[in-house]
This record gives structure tokens, C-alpha cells and sequence, in this order.
């Protein structure tokens, strides 16, 4: 798992190997922010569902608080 982009890119997320979680595809998370980051500039973000954290921590990484 790893950041895509922004502040924070390309660095590794550890997490705990888990059949519980499953973090979300760097494909998923790409084309999320591809079509609603134009929103999320300087706004609020809330992963309601965080198992790794890694969407919330893609979205502080683009300018989100």
C-alpha cells in the first residue's frame, strides 16, 4: 500500500496482514480523486470506514484537513 499522490507521494503504508480489511486499489483511490478532487481542495475529508486509514491519508496528502 502506498500514497499516489500529492504532499506525501510515493511513500509505503505498513499495516497488519488482516482477512478483516482490505485496503482500497491504487485504481480506486486514482480515479476517485481524478473526479472529485477539484472539490476536496482545502476541504474536510472523513473516512467513516477506515480499516488501513490509507483513503483518509491519500486525501491530507492532496490538501484535505
Amino acid at each position: 500500500m502506498r500514497i499516489i499522490s500529492g504532499k506525501y507521494a510515493k511513500r509505503n503504508l505498513f499495516t497488519l496482514k488482516s482477512n478483516r480489511t482490505r485496503p482500497t486499489s491504487d485504481k480506486v483511490k486514482e480515479s476517485l480523486f481524478n473526479s472529485l478532487g477539484q472539490f476536496f481542495n482545502g476541504g474536510n475529508v472523513l473516512d467513516l470506514y477506515a480499516g488501513s486509514g490509507a483513503l483518509g491519508i491519500e486525501a491530507v496528502s492532496r490538501g484535505c484537513d
